[in-house]
C-alpha cells in the first residue's frame, strides 16, 4: 500500500452556513470551494491547512449517511482520509488482508477525486476513505 499523505479530515456539521464562519472568522482559514455531492447526499466545504484539508459535511438528506451518523452521534470527526496511488490495488490488498470494504471499488466523490471507504469496524472505529486523484 502507498498512503501518500493525509488527504483530508471529515467533519460532520448540520449547517455549513453556520460552520463555515466558525472555520473562516475563528480560525483564519478561507472556505475555497463549495460543492454538493448528489450520490452520497451531502455538501461539503472545504479549507486548506498546510498541505491537509478539512472538509466540512452537511446531509441533504437525512437518510443519508451524514444524516444517518450526526442523528446517531451529533456533529464531528467523521472521517480520515488518505491520498493512495493505484486506489483499486489497495482495496485488493486491504481486502486480502480481511479488512471489510464499504466500497469494493472507487466512485466518483468531490473535488474529482475517485473515492472508496473501508467500514470502521475493521479500523478500529474510524471511518477511514481512500483517495486517487484520477489525473495524477
Amino acid at each position: 500500500m502507498n498512503l501518500t499523505h493525509i488527504e483530508h479530515l471529515g467533519i460532520a456539521v448540520k449547517s455549513l452556513e453556520t460552520a463555515i464562519p466558525y472555520y473562516e472568522s475563528v480560525l483564519g482559514l478561507k472556505c475555497y470551494a463549495v460543492e454538493e455531492v448528489a450520490e452520497q447526499k451531502v455538501k461539503t466545504a472545504f479549507f486548506k491547512v498546510g498541505q491537509t484539508k478539512i472538509e466540512l459535511l452537511e446531509s441533504t438528506d437525512p437518510e443519508g449517511p451524514v444524516g444517518k451518523f450526526i442523528e446517531k452521534k451529533g456533529e464531528g470527526v467523521h472521517h480520515i482520509a488518505f491520498a493512495v496511488e493505484g486506489l483499486q490495488e489497495t482495496l485488493d490488498l486491504v481486502a486480502e488482508k480481511g479488512v471489510s470494504l464499504i466500497d469494493k471499488a472507487p466512485r466518483k466523490g468531490a473535488e474529482g477525486l475517485n473515492i472508496a471507504f473501508l467500514h470502521p469496524k475493521s479500523t478500529f472505529g474510524v471511518l477511514t476513505e481512500l483517495c486517487e486523484d484520477p489525473n495524477k
